[in-house]
């Protein structure tokens, strides 16, 4: 695989090598370690040299959301993230216009005749979202949107424009803001709803595979480096066999890496020779990972 880091020098940007998250980093900052692929560091790159929006898909709970902040806080950047609701509107991510407490200035600004400069500057009443703040920065920022295909489906194209000119316009006062810097943008989708052509074809794409065993053992060992290197052996490999059963079942919901570490701090929270014998039985805690009443009779019956 070709290194960017080069290429990105000679343009004068800052590449992203992955670098570990050290666990001081993570109470200053409150970050979780995050350990990405080469190939995934590749993508990021890619997104940096070209300016493109980086889609990332993947199983929920594979570390998609996690990316733009430890992208953030390798390069220095500010972080803007915009988590995106059913009821989200492209223009939300932009800005968002008071009207209505305007109205209500105005209202007392017939008594009060100081709060009329107020209301006669719509500053007052604009605030900016995500995107607009990271467009108006001076410095290059980190935007995360997360979870798109939660949007009605034609939010991604109303987005085509800022994306792609890096600017846009406040209506109210009829300014144009455009980026000093281009930001980079990460995308997340679970893959609900299709995204639209147009939209795919402004981004870059990577799909964010699940770890293998080697690094499933890593991932635990970064967020929990205090732990026993045999109870870490153990919960991965029972973890491991467990995916293996749902993946042949071809269960719709497969248990992820996010439940392997909530599953993990519970079993660190016993004495290391009981929890060791109980992963040789009947599967402990099993409400951490199977969130489906038939996986609990198809795989706690098929556990041991």
């Amino acid at each position: 695989m070709a290194d960017l880091a080069s290429v990105l020098a000679a343009n004068g940007k800052r590449c992203y090598t992955g670098k570990p998250i050290s666990p001081q980093e993570c109470l200053e900052y409150g970050l979780t370690p995050y350990l990405p692929s080469p190939q995934l560091i590749n993508a990021v790159n890619l997104a940096i040299f070209l300016e493109r929006p980086l889609l990332l898909k993947g199983e929920p709970g594979c570390g998609k959301t996690r990316l733009a902040q430890a992208v953030a806080h390798e390069l220095s950047l500010p972080y803007e993230p915009w988590y995106i609701k059913s009821t989200s509107r492209a223009r939300d991510g932009l800005y968002t216009y008071d009207a209505v407490k305007r109205l209500h200035d105005a209202q007392l600004a017939r008594i009060e005749e100081a709060s009329k400069s107020k209301v006669d500057n719509l500053d007052n009443y604009i605030k900016m979202g995500p995107l607009g703040r990271a467009l108006k920065n001076e410095q290059r920022t980190v935007v995360l949107i997360d979870e798109i295909d939660k949007a009605d489906i034609d939010f991604p194209n109303d987005l085509l424009r800022e994306l792609d000119e890096r600017k846009f316009t406040i209506e109210e006062t009829g300014e144009e803001i455009t980026a000093p810097n281009p930001p980079i943008v990460f995308v997340t989708s679970n893959d609900e709803k299709d995204l639209p052509d147009a939209f795919l074809r402004r981004c870059l794409f990577h799909y964010i595979l699940f770890p293998d065993y080697s690094q499933l053992r890593d991932i635990v060992k970064a967020h929990f480096p205090e732990s026993s290197p045999d109870l870490i052996e153990a919960a991965v490999q029972r973890f491991t066999e467990l995916r293996q059963k749902m993946e042949k079942g071809k269960a719709g919901k497969k248990v992820s890496t996010s439940e392997l570490l909530d599953w993990f701090a519970v079993l660190q929270q016993f004495p290391q020779d009981e929890v060791l014998k109980q992963l040789e039985g009947e599967l402990p805690f099993p409400e951490v990972l199977l969130k489906k009443w038939e996986d609990h009779l198809r795989y706690l019956e098929n556990a041991t």
